[in-house]
């Protein structure tokens, strides 16, 4: 099949597949079933599912033009233009397709008959503005629109960078209007579900676009974007496998339940996925640099055909996953107390000195990043090696303790007790705002970014330009200016704990993963200004470092002596619906909280001033030896010079002395 052809068939392949799948994974499952009671009708049943895999299919197109224009494709060029073209054109079909799929889930929802009247309208709008799952969709569609405009207006780097980024939050909303978001496993289907939404659009999205651009551009240029391509369907690819596996984890409670209808479509979806896989690790590495053969490009577009294939057979199966009935039921909890309602998990047991270390709860968003932390760092340290430059060693034991570090944080006995225990969240706070920031920071993961990844000179952007964009941007110069940094390192501990963000982190998962990323970052940036290695725009002198820190320190302390000293409950709804036998009462708790941050928290401090004055020491050192090595360079010249300038000076004053009377 040739590149020409294929521009018009490969979408018509995907989309065929996908539907055909679709409808005979509906009539399998019964996803589309008639209701026993409050049937919403033929239309809505059927029409809902496609709805959905529209969506999915408007996204893919939308997120993966997106990220392939900012990773592949040169700015102002003619390529670059038609792929966010391409994302213009999937964010209008994402967008109606939201919109869509909002009204028939009201349908299906309430069972209610569309009508012109004045009550009709007036429960839509109540389920669109009200009602979490319908506003979710109502965010989804206004996002879409806003990025359907956008990505047909801009055509420049950063304003590209900020539509991709609108656009993948936009995914955000739809994890959570999954019949998964109503599990016990909350949490973990609501993260699994929107970064398998993510990874699959980027993957998908990005293959679209390939063929669409094929025929406008040179042989040599599309074969480095071809191969660009390949790396990031690669990292979408371990994305999508891990988070669909979770995902079926949640769903199958055991392997008897694959011969379930719901079992059979996993199955599906999953032979297609691992199909794609073998068939990109067969033939990209082989035939990508043949394809100016014409041979090899015929069987090369054959197979991009036949991928599309199983892409949209993929496809299918999740819009029908998604309306059939996972065999476990939606909640397993039965007369949940008012913690696990809270929580929406069961109860843990009370934690113990062995539980903080044998207790542990995958979170597969912090997972993936913490693996990709690691992979990627040790790949850069390895590339360096291998061509003879020298990388301390001392600097990649930093960072992987950090990693491992913010794993056990986000994965282990502190993810699963800071919900119940106030001390445990402040435990965990305190780590991550202080203690791995002091890990991370020496492991200067920007100048081994700079020095590992290869320079591009095509005029395109890889992971090394974007890393360097961010760290020379004016909004980094600000965040890391020293006092900025400490600013936002304090402020956020008094505006988080004492207004309503402290209580969106424990009611919503979104805000759960907002506070650990802002409480990484400001850490991050405070650390960074004081001990770093990785370049910044302006640093204090070492001196006022030490000033900084000091005042830093007694306000930190000022923060855990206003816990200490509350009389009430802080979220007292929450904490206190705890229920279980923990050791101390609620405010105790607290009390042990306020502790932690005033006195165990004032570690990592201790050990930052000392590392400054430790710095400032060498610095001094270091000074002297430049200098010394100068004076040996110059025989001394400057200590000549100076002492000739003293002995002129010494002599004009005799003279002047002697004409004076």
């Amino acid at each position: 099949m040739s590149p020409r052809s294929l521009r018009v068939a490969g979408p018509a392949i995907l989309v065929v597949s996908a539907l055909a799948t679709l409808l005979l994974g509906l009539a399998y499952g019964g996803g589309a079933a008639p209701l026993d009671i409050g049937d919403p009708g033929p239309v809505v049943r059927w029409g809902l599912p496609v709805a959905d895999l529209l969506v999915n299919l408007g996204a893919a197109v939308m997120v993966g033009s997106l990220v392939l224009a900012l990773f592949a494709l040169r700015a102002g060029h003619r390529e670059f233009d038609l792929a966010l073209d391409a994302a213009s054109i999937g964010a209008a079909v994402f967008t109606v397709a939201a919109g869509t799929t909002a009204y028939l889930n009201f349908l299906n929802a309430f069972n209610a008959t569309p009508s012109a009247d004045a009550v009709f309208g007036q429960q839509l709008g109540r389920y669109l503005l009200d009602l979490e799952f319908g506003r979710a969709w109502l965010l989804t569609t206004l996002a879409g629109a806003v990025v359907t405009v956008l990505a047909f207006a801009v055509r420049t780097w950063t304003p590209t960078l900020l539509v991709a980024l609108l656009a993948i939050a936009a995914l955000v909303p739809m994890a959570t209007t999954s019949h998964d978001g109503a599990a016990a496993n909350h949490n973990a289907a609501v993260s699994s579900l929107a970064l398998h939404i993510i990874g699959a659009a980027v993957w998908l999205g990005g293959l679209l676009v390939l063929v669409v651009l094929r025929p406008v551009m040179p042989g040599p240029a599309f074969t480095a974007v071809l191969r660009r391509y390949s790396s990031i369907a690669l990292v979408a690819f371990i994305v999508v496998a891990l988070s669909g596996y979770t995902r079926a984890a949640l769903a199958l409670g055991t392997w008897s339940e694959l011969a379930t209808p719901y079992g059979v479509l996993i199955v599906v979806k999953v032979a297609a996925l691992v199909a794609i896989g073998v068939l990109a690790a067969s033939y990209r590495g082989r035939l990508i640099a043949r394809i100016a053969d014409a041979g090899a490009a015929r069987l090369f577009w054959g197979l991009i055909a036949l991928e599309l294939a199983f892409m949209g057979i993929a496809s299918g199966a999740a819009a029908a996953l998604a309306r059939t009935a996972s065999p476990i039921g939606e909640d397993p909890i039965i007369d949940p107390t008012p913690a696990e309602y809270l929580t929406g998990a069961p109860l843990p047991p009370p934690l113990d000195a062995a539980r903080w270390i044998t207790a542990w709860e995958p979170d597969l968003l912090w997972s993936l990043l913490c693996g990709f932390l690691l992979f990627f760092y040790l790949a850069g340290v390895r590339r360096l090696r291998r061509r003879g430059d020298q990388w301390p060693v001392a600097r990649t034991v930093s960072w992987v303790a950090g990693v491992l570090a913010l794993f056990w944080v986000t994965n282990g006995s502190v993810a699963i007790y800071e919900q119940y225990l106030f001390s445990a969240h402040m435990v965990g706070h305190m780590l991550l705002t202080m203690a791995i920031p002091l890990l991370l920071v020496p492991g200067a993961p920007v100048t081994l970014a700079a020095r590992a990844i290869r320079k591009r000179d095509d005029g395109t952007r890889g992971g090394r330009e974007w890393i360097l964009w961010a760290v020379h941007s004016p909004v980094a110069r600000i965040l890391t200016n020293p006092f900025i940094a400490a600013a936002l390192f304090v402020g956020s501990l008094w505006i988080f704990y004492y207004t309503d963000l402290f209580r969106w982190s424990l009611y919503d998962h979104t805000g759960h993963i907002w506070m650990v990323l802002h409480f990484l970052i400001t850490g991050y940036l405070f650390v960074l200004t004081l001990i770093g290695i990785d370049p910044v725009p302006y640093r204090l002198p070492y001196a006022f470092r030490l000033v900084l820190l000091i005042g830093v320190m007694a306000m930190h302390a000022f923060f855990g002596i206003s816990i200490m000293m509350q009389s009430g409950l802080m979220l007292a709804d929450w904490f206190g619906s705890m229920g279980r036998d923990w050791g101390v009462t609620p405010l105790e708790d607290q009390y042990v909280g306020g502790g932690v941050a005033w006195s165990v928290g004032e570690i990592p401090t201790l050990i930052l001033a000392i590392t400054v004055a430790i710095q400032w020491s060498r610095s001094d050192e270091r000074t002297q030896k430049r200098q010394d090595r100068q004076a040996d360079r110059t025989n001394d010249s400057e200590l000549d010079a100076y002492n000739a300038r003293l002995a002129a000076l010494a002599e004009r004053d005799a003279r002047t002395a002697q004409r004076t009377p």
